[in-house]
């Protein structure tokens, strides 16, 4: 008898075991759908979409985004979106649902890819210096005279000011040893500096005294980093290139890069110029610009042949990893990790 009322009670606790919780049912009720799905997407058309309510749960509010860039709030439970000027690559649509004190995010995307082609340039080298092999280039920029570069690694990771004559550090801070610096920018006379994966940043004033630090939270992880004079935007290792407040930090929208035929994935190290974005395309000897409105690269720039002039490349390693433009004198550099040369540089057709 007590083998059977055990039994009983095995089987009991396996089926409430099995059974969902109310807010398991609430999540798994919705879901977004396309209604006028097709499988190429222009600039003439709009997208519709719909939240699929299965079990008729109902909504208290819809909060709906477009690459985490909040496009409206209510009850409204579709959206007409039209695609003229947006982004391309995957678009991706998310709606927030919230009923009864819980919520639930669902998503649905479509993707679009410009028409053009490509265009490759070349380079020609108007001057070299000397740089720092101990340095691993995560970051370099100009702000005035003054060349910033940040450099990574565990337990080697720093922010310094150098020499663009030679090479020399003039000052430096160093990160812990348990963070990996990453991508840096110089915004208002504050330097924002990244790390790798501890998903937090450093604040500094010119003089390389610590001022805050960030956390970032949407964005996958900490590589590259630049500003167009209002606003922060920072690469994650992913396709993706992130919107950024500099005084709140939220990471407000993002675009993903992408040329004709694909989605461009780790982009890295970024710099601003002359309303594009330079971006460096990690294990490459690519720099691609960038329009930072949709994601699409212009023009490529082609560095395969100057890898010849470091002896201690490698493709895994020693990549490069650096660019800088000296606005105030109109000059452009790039260099690499623990290269022993950085590169003054002039694009050619």
């Amino acid at each position: 008898m007590k083998l059977k009322y055990s039994f009983l009670l095995l089987i009991a606790a396996l089926s409430l075991s099995g059974c969902k919780t109310d807010i398991e049912t609430f999540k798994e009720n919705y879901k977004l759908e396309i209604t006028n799905s097709k499988l190429n997407w222009t600039e003439e058309d709009t997208v519709v979409i719909s939240l699929v309510d299965a079990a008729s749960i109902g909504v208290d509010s819809v909060i709906w985004t477009q690459n985490a860039a909040f496009i409206k709030g209510g009850d409204e439970v579709s959206l007409s979106r039209k695609l003229k000027n947006q982004p391309y690559g995957n678009l991706t649509f998310k709606a927030t649902v919230y009923k009864n004190g819980m919520n639930t995010t669902v998503a649905t995307k479509v993707k679009r890819m410009p028409k053009e082609k490509v265009k490759i340039y070349k380079y020609k080298v108007i001057n070299t210096y000397d740089h720092d092999t101990a340095s691993y280039t995560q970051g370099l920029e100009f702000y005035g005279d003054s060349l910033y570069e940040s450099t990574g690694q565990f337990r080697e990771s720093d922010l310094r000011i150098t020499s663009v004559e030679t090479g020399e550090t003039l000052k430096k801070i160093d990160l812990p040893a348990s963070q990996f610096g990453e991508g840096m920018t110089i915004l208002n006379d504050k330097v924002y500096q990244l790390t790798w994966q501890s998903k937090v940043g450093y604040v500094y004033d010119l003089g390389l005294n610590k001022l805050d630090e960030f956390k970032y939270n949407l964005s996958k992880e900490g590589w590259g980093l630049t500003n167009d004079g209002t606003y922060l935007y920072k690469s994650d290792g992913s396709s993706k290139i992130w919107k950024i407040d500099p005084n709140t930090y939220e990471e407000l929208s993002y675009i993903e890069v992408v040329t004709n035929d694909r989605i461009v994935s780790k982009i890295n190290e970024l710099e601003w110029i002359d309303g594009k974005i330079y971006a460096n395309v990690y294990t490459t000897n690519v720099i691609m610009v960038i329009n930072p409105e949709n994601g699409k690269v212009e023009k490529a720039i082609n560095m395969s042949h100057i890898v010849k002039e470091i002896p201690n490349y490698s493709e895994n390693e020693n990549v490069l990893n650096g660019i800088a433009y000296d606005k105030k004198n109109d000059r452009l550099f790039i260099t690499g990790k623990r290269w022993p040369k950085m590169f003054e540089i002039e694009i050619t057709q």
